[in-house]
């Protein structure tokens, strides 16, 4: 694994290509009618499990062997993108994001990636886990962010996205490029 000074990692459930670029299209019409400072890459869109901030090279080491063996059985699984949100003050938010339905499959799997993480020797964030794709940041509105700008229309035909979560991935970030999601090392989960 390859690392640069100060970089940060995280472990996440990677999208689909097809997945990213549907959300994408979407984004592209919503970008125009909500003004956020930073929209995301759409090449970066994935769902956090664990996030690690700065990683000497053998607690990385470690977390991944830990992971790959507590995964190891897991199958894919469908998940639901069907609804958008906001995180941060409620008149100037700062992340735009989509969600997906809750899932078990999905808390599970997070819930064995953050223990392999924490018993890695990991300091985790401890807010409950609410999954979901960051699509933007920092509002940049001239008046305060309403809860009915979200009520644009859906991109989710039949009211959600579906798709196949299908890898973990350990990504390693780097601020100074765009997509600034670098993969480091992929955890397949089993095909049904």
């Amino acid at each position: 694994m390859s690392k640069q000074m100060n970089a940060h990692f995280f472990f996440a459930v990677k999208l689909p290509d097809e997945t990213k670029e549907k959300l994408k299209e979407y984004m592209e019409c919503v970008s125009l009618k909500l003004p956020f400072t930073r929209w995301v890459h759409h090449e970066d869109y994935h769902i956090t499990l664990a996030f690690l901030g700065s990683a000497p090279e053998e607690k990385l080491q470690k977390a991944s062997g830990l992971i790959a063996d507590s995964i190891r059985n897991e199958k894919t699984f469908p998940l639901y993108i069907s609804r958008l949100g906001v995180f941060g003050k409620q008149e100037t938010p700062r992340i735009f994001w989509c969600g997906t339905q809750q899932d078990k499959h999905l808390q599970d799997l997070r819930l064995k990636v953050y223990s392999a993480c924490q018993e890695a020797g990991f300091k985790l964030e401890t807010r409950p886990f609410k999954p979901h794709i960051t699509m933007a940041r920092k509002w940049a509105g001239t008046g305060p962010f309403q809860q009915s700008l979200l009520d644009v229309n859906s991109p989710f035909k039949d009211g959600h996205l579906e798709f196949e979560a299908s890898e973990v991935v350990l990504y390693q970030t780097h601020l100074d490029k765009s997509p600034k999601y670098e993969s480091i090392a992929i955890f397949p989960l089993l095909a049904e």
